[in-house]
């Protein structure tokens, strides 16, 4: 059905905090991961036994005493459980954004289930989180757990979104609202092999080389190895597994999927900009492209220093942002 973008301001704005708030909660994430400091925080969801970490020198030796395999590193360890606390900020935000949902999914229709069913996917995520630190960064999670905050960034916005956009209300959108569905698909399969190059330290395979790979257009790869979803619990996998082929075929893998991206994303771009109403929309899509591969490309040939490499992460929920703008502008007016 149609909602008027005026009807719920408070629900709007409790909508694009949650929204912010996971966005926040994404880049300080790729923060954490970046800065390896993932398994910092050894137990879960305390940090060596604290609601916080350990600061006082009594607690340090108490920490270091009870996980001598992973001695306190406080520099790192705040990190960690500051981004675990942010996550349960973020589902408190989230909770309220759907009890307010439920009070008035009369009036919201079948938008109410969108933040009920974030409010049950956040408690996934969380449980994601856990599996990331008890399984020692199994790449498979990692990955996962990337995904899974792109998707609850996805359903929040949608929902903010829905709110603050008025839908053209014309059929004859649909097939460009299909593609741009398609640039979602797209865009999520290349956001999983970005957190799967991360997940496996493969971000610099090729070294500062670009658009070639360690001074060769065809390095030496393995790429049936580079996929094995499942490789088994009990190992370490801070710092990565993988040998150098099979990182560099992840490596080459994610330019591939960024080129494909960008090409299609690109289209789209064009095409919305023959349309008035989505011109705007059209204009940002491509800013948003254009940043993400300079980031991308700055991430190889600067060796991935932090502040790029965290805000690569922040581009690609960005770029996810605009096409969901796009999707609800191109929306037909349903009935309830």
């Amino acid at each position: 059905m149609a909602i008027s973008t005026t009807r719920f301001p408070g629900l709007r704005r409790v909508a694009w905090i949650a929204t912010a708030f996971a966005l926040l909660v994404i880049v300080f994430g790729a923060f954490v991961r970046l800065s390896n400091a993932g398994l910092s925080c050894p137990d879960w969801p305390t940090c060596y036994g604290k609601l916080t970490w350990p600061t006082q020198a009594h607690d340090i030796v108490s920490a270091n005493a009870a996980f001598p395999d992973r001695p306190l590193e406080l520099d790192k360890a705040w990190r960690e459980q500051a981004h675990r606390l942010l996550v349960g900020g973020l589902s408190l935000v989230t909770f309220a954004l759907a009890g307010w949902a439920w009070l008035r999914h009369r009036d919201l229709g079948r938008l109410a289930i969108v933040p009920w069913f974030a409010a049950v996917f956040i408690v996934f995520q969380a449980v994601l989180g856990m599996w990331t630190v008890t399984l020692k960064l199994l790449p498979l999670v990692v990955t996962a757990h990337l995904l899974g905050g792109m998707t609850l960034f996805a359903l929040l916005a949608y929902i903010a979104l829905r709110l603050t956009i008025v839908s053209m209300g014309n059929v004859e959108n649909a097939a460009l609202r299909r593609m741009v569905v398609i640039g979602i698909i797209l865009l999520a399969v290349q956001i999983a092999l970005g957190g799967w190059t991360s997940a496996n330290y493969a971000a610099l395979a090729c070294g500062t080389d670009f658009p070639i790979c360690l001074g060769q257009w065809r390095p030496p790869t393995d790429f049936h190895s580079a996929f094995v979803l499942w490789r088994g619990i009990g190992v370490d996998y801070e710092g990565g597994v993988l040998d150098a082929a099979a990182r560099t075929a992840i490596q080459l893998a994610h330019r591939l999927g960024a080129l494909i991206v960008f090409a299609y994303g690109l289209l789209l771009a064009l095409l919305a900009a023959r349309r008035r109403e989505t011109r705007t929309l059209a204009l940002a899509l491509g800013a948003a492209l254009l940043l993400q591969v300079a980031l991308g490309i700055g991430n190889v040939v600067l060796g991935l220093p932090l502040p790029v490499a965290t805000a690569h992460d922040g581009g690609a929920a960005l770029l996810l942002l605009v096409l969901l703008a796009l999707v609800v502008r191109l929306r037909p007016t349903m009935p309830r």
